[in-house]
């Protein structure tokens, strides 16, 4: 084992590093980590992104394509986020007063709008915030999401609306590129004023794009951006910018940063999050410590993508991971069970039996379109 670990060390800066990758001085990332990382992306498209919340550290950057390894598929290639992003929706909407954790949706198998229909998640009706987060309501994001943008009371047009939304969106470190000390990084889309007004020529409101409060349409962001919003998740507002560059002196990388969020809304969307886990779209999670996950499952030409953003434990987070599986399927099943396991070879320095054998199964698991 000693062997293999010095062996993985020497290879990795080559092994990661053809993508651009800075090779130079010690690093964050842990090879266990990575090799069961890469393991289980064998033979589909995506990464999957660990980073330890209390100083920024990438622990884990796994990456397959079609071509191999490729840095650029976690940090450089932005895509609908799906359900992942309703935790960010959830933090935005509660701070700025447009619901509450008491505010119930109605929700029969999906939302009718007209001749638009949603669908949903088998789940009891109406649904409150913890519930939404942990049943993944579409139709709880949808309303309440278009309800911010035509709110007249509190802004003072849909431009201000989309403004005050945005803001929240790039504080928690969406949309944008965060200056990491990797090459390749690219920001994403998160809809303003100005990019909807030339789009739809003026002529929108929160209902020609309330499909971002969901995770689609008019938003894109990295698997890098979705682990950092773990990150802020877990630690209850702040981050630090993520880096693999290990004893940093860079201040960029030193310097805690604080999310738009009120402080005391992070405690019932992490409630949520947990509830997902214990009875809601992530029970795959269960386990003797306690996780807190929201999956995604993201609409596309063909298969869906399967996505995935927790952190664990609960109260205490020593990790943050976000997971994206091109052409996956449901949320729960590839991102969500890779990320379990990822959690636990680093909570626990290895996998059970069962996990052992759940991770071979995986690993050997192919993906087409």
């Amino acid at each position: 084992m000693a062997k293999r670990l010095i062996f993985l060390l020497t290879l990795l800066p080559l092994y990661l590093y053809g993508q651009s990758l800075p090779a130079d001085g010690p690093l964050t990332l842990r090879p266990l980590l990575q090799d069961l990382g890469n393991r289980l992306l064998q033979g589909k498209t995506g990464s999957i992104v660990a980073i330890n919340p209390a100083n920024g550290e990438i622990l884990c950057i796994a990456t397959h394509t079609p071509q191999g390894y490729d840095v650029r598929q976690a940090i450089g290639k932005p895509q609908a986020p799906g359900s992942t992003i309703k935790t960010a929706q959830a933090l935005t909407l509660l701070s700025e007063g447009i619901v509450t954790t008491e505010t119930a949706v109605d929700c029969n198998k999906g939302f009718i709008d007209g001749n638009i229909r949603v669908g949903c998640h088998q789940h009891h009706s109406p649904l409150k915030l913890k519930d939404a987060i942990a049943q993944s309501c579409n139709s709880w994001f949808l309303v309440t999401f278009a309800a911010m943008i035509n709110d007249n009371f509190i802004y003072e047009d849909k431009n201000e609306a989309i403004t005050t939304w945005r803001s929240y969106m790039q504080s928690m470190g969406l949309g944008g590129p965060m200056h990491i000390d990797i090459k390749g990084e690219e920001g994403g889309l998160l809809a303003g004023a100005d990019y909807l007004n030339r789009r739809y020529k003026g002529k929108w409101d929160g209902k020609t794009i309330w499909w971002a409060g969901m995770g689609q349409g008019d938003i894109t962001v990295t698997p890098l951006q979705l682990c950092n919003l773990a990150v802020t998740i877990a630690n209850r507002g702040w981050f630090y910018v993520p880096h693999i560059h290990k004893d940093t002196k860079n201040k960029r990388y030193l310097t805690k940063r604080h999310t738009k969020v009120d402080a005391s809304v992070y405690t019932p969307v992490i409630e949520g999050m947990r509830l997902a886990v214990e009875k809601g779209t992530a029970t795959c999670l269960r386990t003797t410590y306690p996780v807190c996950g929201k999956t995604g499952t993201v609409e596309n030409p063909g298969a869906d993508h399967s996505a995935f953003i927790g952190f664990a434990p609960m109260n205490d987070p020593k990790i943050a991971i976000a997971v994206y599986v091109e052409h996956g399927g449901f949320g729960s099943d590839m991102a969500a069970p890779m990320a379990g396991l990822i959690m636990e070879q680093y909570l626990k320095g290895k996998l059970s039996a069962t996990s052992a054998a759940k991770a071979s199964k995986l690993e050997k698991t192919r993906l087409s379109k």
